[in-house]
């Protein structure tokens, strides 16, 4: 039972941090969320300690994660949020744009979406 737990966990960690490839619809979806997020910190200012800050840290990592992959640069990102006046820096976009450039160097961007049907060329001709 705890064999196949472990071998169950180990399972689902090697998928999360096995980078996939993804898309261009997928960076641009990336990079909006990262702006609108370090856009909303800094408009917040000194209002972010009620809470409002981490809970949009915790939500951009969660779709940056959804949309990108899990990269290790989300984690540190995440944490120095929480480090007093770090939080006005636009730390999502430059991470979103790290993990693109990332992802970019090792080939996994692509511009097609991955379920797309091949495309089949047919040639009109005149029957007679």
């Amino acid at each position: 039972m705890a064999f196949e737990l472990s071998a169950s966990v180990r399972r689902y960690f090697s998928r999360l941090l096995a980078p996939r490839r993804v898309t261009r619809a997928s960076v641009r979806m990336a990079y909006a969320v990262a702006i609108a997020v370090d856009v909303m910190q800094v408009l917040l200012g000194p209002f972010g300690w009620a809470g409002l800050d981490e809970a949009l840290d915790l939500g951009a990592m969660y779709v940056t994660s959804r949309l990108l992959g899990f990269h290790p640069l989300l984690l540190p990102t995440f944490v120095l949020e929480f480090v007093p006046f770090t939080d006005m820096l636009p730390t999502w976009t430059g991470c979103v744009a790290l993990v693109i450039r990332s992802r970019k160097r090792h080939g996994l961007v692509s511009d097609e979406p991955p379920d797309s049907m091949p495309v089949i060329d047919v040639k009109a001709t005149r029957v007679e």
